[in-house]
């Protein structure tokens, strides 16, 4: 039996490496198999209503189950699903099986980060954010690998599939019983969320961020070889530049912001996004084009992650259950924007959908600033 530390917190790195290859496959692997942008929208939505149902289900067992044994069905379901992965051409089968890979990673979202939390007690910032980190670093490597497979994409899928099996079979030899702490109740988080405006206004801002970053992660490739005339290598390097960019700023961005700053740095963000995503969408750059998706990644990355450190800093007694409401938010922000995406572009045309991403930056924009200002005139300082 597996009770060694360091194996489980690098099993738990590995499952977030996955979450990040699961995530991005669709995005990656979209033109390779034919997908219209209807269709990639739906499986982007498809896939998040699958993580989001298993985020909560899979929260809520790790209080009471072991972690690991969660992990490892969470990772047979991956398993499964990866093998399966448009081994029919039928759509609507290969829908569902979106949905059980939804499922499977959201059960390494689910739990990861509390089993590292039980395991890691002095240093538990550290061990979460390079959880995190290893998400973004999946999304990157399964793009490059698939500049290299091109139409060979299921090799790389079905490898996938063989190491999260060898994955399953470690969480099944792993022994971490639970603590046996009591967390709120998602009710009670509805109900927080339902009497704090700031949490309301972080809620829906995560929202918005985490579409647009699911939102291009799916489309970008398809954006760039349709209305921008790049090819399958390309576009595909061009996902990899937009992943790069988020992951440089996850690391940097995180060490430079002063706490004290932190909403300052936020609406900054903000802006400088809202530019960059009109730029990127709305205008042909030619041969900065490149140089804007790199900042296009740098600029949204580390919105998120300062959001949840302004919630934690403003609410440090109910950090958790504050942090656990604004979570959900992530997988409604993959469904909701890829969603509509998919509307304009079928009714409309896939050009103009594209405005949906500097927009719903304007609207998190707009939103974040006057809750801050708001804050500023009633206290002298927003972080206690």
């Amino acid at each position: 039996m597996i009770k060694n530390i360091k194996a489980i917190t690098a099993a738990s790195f590995l499952a977030m490496f996955f979450l990040g290859l699961s995530s991005s496959v669709i995005g990656a692997a979209a033109r390779n198999i034919g997908l219209s942008p209807f269709q990639i929208g739906l499986m982007i939505a498809v896939q998040n209503l699958g993580f989001m149902i298993s985020v909560l289900v899979s929260g809520a067992l790790a209080d009471s189950y072991p972690k690991p044994k969660i992990l490892m069905v969470g990772s047979i379901i991956l398993t499964i699903s990866l093998f399966t992965f448009y081994g029919w051409s039928n759509f609507l089968v290969n829908l569902l099986i979106m949905f059980l890979i939804g499922v499977g990673i959201g059960s390494y979202e689910g739990v990861t980060d509390a089993m590292l939390l039980d395991i890691h007690k002095k240093q538990e910032n550290l061990y979460i954010n390079v959880n995190h980190f290893f998400v973004t670093f999946g999304s990157i490597v399964i793009t490059v690998y698939l500049i290299f497979l091109q139409m060979a994409w299921r090799n790389a899928i079905l490898q996938a599939g063989i190491v999260v099996g060898v994955l399953a079979i470690l969480f099944s030899l792993m022994r971490l019983l639970p603590h046996g702490k009591k967390t709120e109740s998602y009710l009670n988080r509805l109900r927080l969320l339902t009497r704090e405006r700031l949490v309301i206004v972080l809620f829906v801002a995560t929202v918005l961020v985490v579409g647009i970053e699911g939102g291009t992660v799916g489309i970008l490739t398809t954006y760039l070889m349709d209305l921008r005339g790049f090819t399958q290598v390309t576009s595909k390097i061009g996902l990899v530049i937009f992943l790069t960019g988020m992951a440089a700023g996850r690391l940097i961005l995180g060490y430079v912001t002063p706490r004290e700053q932190i909403p300052r740095y936020i609406i900054s963000l903000f802006c400088l996004s809202t530019v960059v995503f009109s730029g990127l969408y709305l205008l042909n750059l030619s041969n900065l084009l490149y140089f804007v998706i790199f900042l296009a990644g740098l600029t949204l990355s580390a919105i998120f992650p300062l959001m949840l450190s302004l919630a934690g800093l403003i609410y440090p007694d109910i950090a958790g259950m504050v942090l656990g409401t604004i979570k959900v938010a992530i997988p409604i922000g993959g469904i909701l924007l890829p969603f509509l995406l998919a509307l304009v572009s079928k009714y409309s045309t896939f050009e103009r959908s594209l405005i949906l991403f500097p927009l719903a930056s304007l609207v998190a924009l707009v939103l974040t600033y006057f809750q801050f200002k708001s804050m500023e005139r009633r206290e002298a300082t927003i972080v206690p």
